[in-house]
């Protein structure tokens, strides 16, 4: 594949990232928002009872209350979260066309749309999916500040690992394909990254500490559920938006007379 429709892939995808981080934003802040606030609200309660507890004072609980925030709540929840989105969203935008750019007429006869469909739910599944089955996410402010390295640094490791053993199937799939057939390897690749994934599980530390034992479990539930939620939302969307637009950018391109027939054949639907 050329560089000129490598980068016209790289900048579409972004733009497709750009689009799946504004409905991303729009699921964070109708369905994450109001899990957060509330997680936040607890969280200043718990501390002002243990101020009256450990300093009998008012005092401590008025110094707590009138400690003033760098960036304000309204803020946080709505220019800073979507900043936050949108700039992840063409961040992963750019990579996955990367990744598709690599992986397309390699990974099957498959078009460019549906190409584009695989590559975002393989991310989905190995970026966040499996990492958050292990860890899944927490709301702020509830964990243990002294451990928030140590669970990060393991957050990112099971990211690590599932990438990895994403790319380690994908491979064993291909090389297996010839000796089983495309759906036997298939299984057979998928059925090993879901032993190694569960071996990891269990060798990797849990994090116990991440949420406070008196933190309700419904609040949790649902930070959990509209997190999951958002992604999904992001991966989604950018799999349909980035499809098309890959297949209309390809469709404009005839293949060059040294690039492998393969390659040509997955534009027509």
């Amino acid at each position: 594949m050329h560089a000129s429709t490598v980068r016209t892939l790289l900048v579409r995808g972004m733009l497709a990232g750009l689009i799946a981080g504004l409905f991303a934003f729009a699921v964070a802040y109708v369905a994450g928002e109001p899990s957060v606030n509330g997680s936040i609200a607890v969280e200043e309660a718990d501390s002002a009872r243990e101020a009256h507890a450990g300093h009998g004072g008012t005092v401590a609980a008025e110094a707590a209350e009138e400690e003033e925030e760098l960036v304000s709540r309204p803020v946080q929840s709505t220019a800073g979260l979507a900043t936050g989105v949108l700039v992840y969203g063409v961040a992963i935008g750019g990579i996955a066309a990367l990744v598709f750019s690599f992986a397309l007429g390699r990974v099957g006869r498959f078009s460019p749309r549906a190409t584009a469909a695989l590559v975002a739910a393989a991310a989905f599944a190995t970026v966040y999916l499996v990492p958050f089955l292990k860890y899944p996410a927490t709301p702020p402010a509830v964990g243990n500040p002294d451990t928030i390295g140590k669970r990060t640094t393991l957050f990112f490791l099971m990211i690590l690992l599932s990438v990895l053993l994403g790319i380690a199937a994908v491979i064993a799939g291909r090389r297996l394909a010839p000796r089983l057939g495309n759906w036997n390897a298939t299984l057979t690749a998928v059925a090993g990254y879901l032993v190694v994934t569960g071996i990891a599980f269990a060798v990797l530390p849990d994090n116990e500490d991440a949420v406070k034992a008196s933190f309700p479990a419904a609040l949790l539930w649902e930070f959990r559920v509209a997190s999951l939620a958002v992604q999904l939302t992001l991966w989604a969307v950018f799999g349909i938006v980035f499809g098309v637009l890959a297949q209309k950018a390809l469709a404009t391109r005839a293949p060059s007379p040294d690039a492998p027939a393969r390659l040509a054949a997955p534009l027509a639907d």
